[in-house]
């Protein structure tokens, strides 16, 4: 499992090492980590270090001191490395001093350095202009070099993180550098995990510099591997049935959207259920499908005995009259309920907050905003407040879909999930309800409401890739991949 904290709590972590090594260690493993990766990269790039060409962007913080130190090892490895210094009188003494003495030198007026402060013909750029602690935009000079380095060619490496990102949260407010990798440092920070920032850090490698005994035993993020997956899959046993296996209930679909009955079956079906119970206008369509499933026209109190609902896809915007019963009568159920799409827009706060069993609801950003009374560009540049407020306003867990999946429960002391699958080409009409009927079964395989939608993000992600390998794909694709997903996890 990949583990993220807080730029306060890493920071308390490093003090407390700091306090109990020789001056300047944290800086020097840091630095020394940086420079592996580095020498890695251009060994790729060209074979060795020897000859390489490497820029050091040095801006007044800590960060710049950790990029001087690696510009300096490979600078004595053969490299020739050219320090631009962005805030000259306040850049890191003993990391400059460190790289003159290896025969690095300072971009001046004389260096041929351009105006944009990168150096043609870069193989290397390191950014270490900012570090976690930097908040906002870049400032008009250092927007510049880091257009520049994008713009140049060169490998561009962020130092822990990269520069105008938002270390907690993951928003950028301005311009920020795009990096190609970022190599950070202790632990992950949740910039690294949740976009926007995720995409200007590129592949992210982790460096150990020995704060792991320092954090807490409870990380403020996670992100699941396959490993944590495998370990939460439902596997029956041999005295298992369909019943013992979960039954899920899905409502969903409409006279005008019946292919959203049928997408939301085949995520459950796909998904590990045991048996599937739909209730909607749809019965036709998804019978016509899934023969194994067993329909009802309504209502679902009358369906017969599920383990877990799933409500709302392709309800319509005739919910309020027709779908909207069905909604309540789910809602009052004693089961586990998860609630998406056309459903959403018909929930109470206060009625979701009484329930006795748990809630799992899946928005979209624009369906965020709406149960959030805030523009969807709002939720989408800080999709952690969403995710964290809808949480503790509804009393329930929240899956935030979207580039970056995140998971929070209502207690704010419990972790929020990140999820690390998917590709660009699931969004695709449909995928949505694949993930309802998906992640829902889970749910009826007795999964907490925070695994069933870490699984089901997961598996439903996972998936996606493996249909699509680069091509588009459908949402029924999707559920089609599920069993290869499911096997890839297990295996």
């Amino acid at each position: 499992m990949r583990i993220a904290y807080s730029v306060e709590t890493v920071r308390n972590a490093e003090r407390e090492l700091m306090a109990r090594l020789p001056e300047g260690t944290l800086m020097q493993r840091a630095a020394h980590g940086l420079a592996v990766a580095c020498a890695g990269l251009l060994g790729d790039l060209r074979g060795r270090v020897y000859g390489a060409r490497v820029v050091v962007l040095v801006g007044s913080g800590d960060n710049g001191g950790d990029a001087l130190y690696a510009g300096a090892r490979l600078a004595r490895r053969g490299a020739g490395v050219v320090a631009v210094l962005l805030a000259p009188g306040r850049a890191h003494a003993g990391g400059l001093a460190a790289l003159l003495r290896a025969g690095g030198r300072v971009a001046d007026d004389a260096s041929g350095v351009p105006a944009s402060g990168v150096p043609a013909g870069a193989d290397l750029v390191l950014d270490g202009i900012t570090g976690i602690g930097g908040h906002g935009g870049l400032r008009a000079d250092a927007a510049r070099v880091a257009r520049a380095a994008r713009e140049s060619g060169a490998v561009v490496v962020a130092v822990d993180l990269p520069s105008g990102v938002e270390a907690d949260s993951g928003e950028v407010a301005g311009e920020a550098v795009r990096a190609d990798v970022t190599v950070t440092f202790g632990t992950y920070k949740p910039g690294l995990l949740i976009d926007p920032a995720r995409e200007h850090a590129g592949a992210v490698r982790l460096v150990d510099i020995g704060l792991g005994p320092r954090l807490p035993a409870v990380p403020e993020f996670e992100a699941l591997q396959h490993a944590d997956v495998a370990r939460l899959l439902p596997v029956p046993t041999a005295e298992s049935d369909k019943y013992r296996r979960g039954v899920v209930g899905i409502v969903a679909g409409s006279a005008r959207y019946p292919g959203a009955a049928v997408l939301a079956v085949a995520g459950a079906l796909h998904g590990g259920a045991g048996a599937v119970r739909y209730v909607g206008p749809g019965s036709g369509a998804v019978i016509a499908r899934f023969p194994e499933a067993l329909v009802h026209e309504g209502p679902p109190s009358k369906a017969g005995r599920v383990q877990a609902w799933a409500v709302g896809p392709g309800l319509g915007e005739g919910a309020d009259a027709d779908g909207g019963h069905g909604v309540a009568e789910v809602l009052a159920s004693d089961v586990p309920v998860l609630v998406d799409a056309d459903g959403l827009r018909l929930l109470d706060a206060a009625t979701v907050r009484s329930r006795t069993a748990p809630t799992l609801l899946t928005p979209h950003a624009g369906e965020a905003a709406a149960l959030l009374g805030v523009p969807r560009e709002e939720v989408e540049s800080s999709r952690l407040t969403a995710v964290r407020e809808l949480a503790s306003r509804f009393g329930a867990t929240v899956l935030l879909k979207g580039s970056t999946t995140l998971i929070a429960a209502p207690d704010k002391d419990v972790p929020v999930r990140v999820n690390p699958t998917g590709t660009s080409w699931l969004a695709t009409a449909g995928s949505g309800d694949i993930l309802s009927g998906l992640s829902a079964s889970l749910l009826a395989a007795g999964l907490a409401p925070r695994d069933a939608a870490s699984v089901g993000a997961y598996m439903h992600g996972l998936s996606a890739r493996l249909a699509s390998r680069g091509a588009p794909i459908s949402a029924l694709d999707v559920a089609g991949s599920l069993p290869e997903a499911w096997r890839n996890v297990r295996g």
